[in-house]
């Protein structure tokens, strides 16, 4: 991601090159699918859990969900979604919902319309 000192732990794509793992590229494509997917937490722990998908383990999205919203791509907000089925989230209290930010979304428009380097 290049050297940029300016990103306090959250990277903005200095050098306007933006690295993403395959694993946050099929992120970033589910989301594009729906406007929100589902995400859950423990009361006294702040990692995601995102558990709609099993192509990646639960700790592995944890990790990508993380990273995605480091690098401003997706929101996640712990307001329950009214209406929505988080049955397979009944052991983590605190429900919420992820969605692609503006930032994600002209992220996966340049990802559908150029393609991924590797």
């Amino acid at each position: 991601m290049g050297d940029c000192k300016s990103c306090a732990g959250g990277c903005g794509g200095c050098k306007k090159e933006l690295v993403l793992s395959q694993g946050e590229i099929d992120l970033l494509r589910a989301l594009g699918q729906y406007s929100f997917l589902p995400v859950a937490r423990k009361a006294d722990d702040m990692t995601p859990v995102y558990l709609e998908d099993d192509a990646y383990s639960q700790a592995e999205y944890s990790l990508i969900i993380q990273l995605l919203e480091q690098k401003h791509l997706v929101n996640l907000d712990y307001t329950p979604l009214s209406g929505a089925k988080m049955g397979q989230y009944k052991d983590f209290p605190v429900h919420g919902s992820m969605a692609l930010t503006e930032r994600g979304q002209q992220v996966l428009e340049l990802l559908e319309l150029q393609g991924a380097e590797e």
